[in-house]
């Protein structure tokens, strides 16, 4: 069977998210810890036991969610060591846990890089304030063109009957108007300080071009698909496609149909909530899919 690993972004973040996988697991609990020694604060206790509210602050959601979800795939090795996969995937921020899979970068840089991004943009949120929503029930194709009526952007492609819309608050006060006349099923504004995945986040890329041009990567160990261009990344793009991706739409209807195009039978999970799985039965029914996202999970297999 040929098998892709997903990953989890932000929005899937939950008190005591890890927390299993590190109570029962050595190598889970070691991330934890090797987290909180090179970011100087107890990111853990802040995962294991919030507060939500300390926990939906950018830099802590991005960063939690990428060790709760590195966890999560740890214990997934550990637990089921013969398990052979084929292609890795993240959706936004799962995107840099995917590379890191793939060995791209390392565990430290990956930390450092998290912090720098959530930094930035909630520097660029403060700068240039926003909102998000998504909407139920209108085509992709639909929503461009009121996107471009309404004057704000394409965040998310995340489904056939969910994309999610990005700009200021008056460009998404127009924008719900226009979908609901376009007979979108259901509207939610999304718990955001910012416009994600718009122009509006340029200054945030802007930050992370200058970052990541301190870090060198390495060769994927295996292929990564980008949210950006929803193909396998080149090794020498990766940086430049992942600046891109902050300003970008996450493309992640037509990774998914890449994936199923390449042959995957069945897509993992692994990280906390169930966002991806249940997105991507609304793409492709014809894909197995199972979350890895607490020990018990993993006890199911």
């Amino acid at each position: 069977m040929k098998r892709a690993i997903a990953f989890p972004g932000q929005g899937s973040q939950a008190v005591g998210m890890g927390k299993d996988f590190a109570e029962a697991i050595p190598e889970c609990k070691a991330l934890f810890d090797q987290a909180n020694e090179i970011l100087g604060y107890d990111l853990e206790k802040i995962c294991f036991e919030g507060p939500q509210e300390e926990l939906n602050k950018s830099n802590n959601a991005q960063l939690g969610i990428f060790v709760a979800s590195a966890a999560a795939f740890r214990a997934l090795e550990i637990r089921q060591p013969d398990l052979e996969y084929d292609f890795l995937a993240g959706h936004s921020l799962g995107e840099w846990t995917a590379l890191y899979v793939s060995g791209a970068v390392g565990f430290e840089d990956t930390i450092r890089i998290l912090r720098a991004r959530g930094e930035a943009m909630q520097a660029a949120c403060e700068e240039n304030p926003g909102a998000m929503l998504a909407v139920m029930g209108v085509d992709g194709d639909t929503l461009v063109k009121v996107a471009a009526e309404a004057g704000c952007y394409v965040a998310n492609f995340n489904s056939l009957a969910q994309t999610v819309l990005s700009g200021t608050a008056g460009s998404i006060d127009k924008a719900e108007a226009l979908v609901q006349e376009a007979g979108a099923k259901r509207t939610v504004r999304l718990p955001v300080a910012g416009a994600f995945h718009s122009p509006l986040m340029q200054p945030a890329a802007d930050k992370m071009a200058e970052f990541l041009a301190g870090v060198e990567l390495a060769e994927p160990k295996l292929p990564v698909l980008s949210n950006v261009t929803a193909e396998v990344h080149e090794s020498s793009v990766i940086c430049e496609n992942m600046v891109k991706q902050i300003t970008s739409s996450v493309r992640w209807v037509a990774l998914i149909q890449k994936l199923v195009a390449e042959g995957i039978e069945e897509i993992v999970e692994c990280g906390p909530g169930k966002v991806l799985a249940g997105l991507i039965k609304r793409i492709d029914k014809t894909c197995a899919v199972r979350n890895i996202g607490q020990l018990t999970d993993l006890e199911k297999e």
